[in-house]
């Protein structure tokens, strides 16, 4: 699925979605994720999200 892990993308995309504006909601599909992600803003908010800090750091 375009070469992202389907579960972790499921996890920040629900984090990220009812905050997320709607005229730019097709950044968060998976054909645009990485540079969804290399823009900044949505990665500062995952960074915000306690659940994924947890689940990233404690990844094998």
């Amino acid at each position: 699925m375009h070469g992202i892990e389907p579960w972790a993308y499921l996890r920040d995309l629900f984090y990220l979605l009812p905050d997320w504006p709607r005229a730019r909601v097709l950044e968060l599909a998976p054909a645009y994720w990485k540079q969804t992600l290399e823009k900044g803003e949505a990665q500062r908010r995952l960074d915000e999200n306690p659940l994924r800090r947890a689940l990233v750091d404690s990844a094998p």
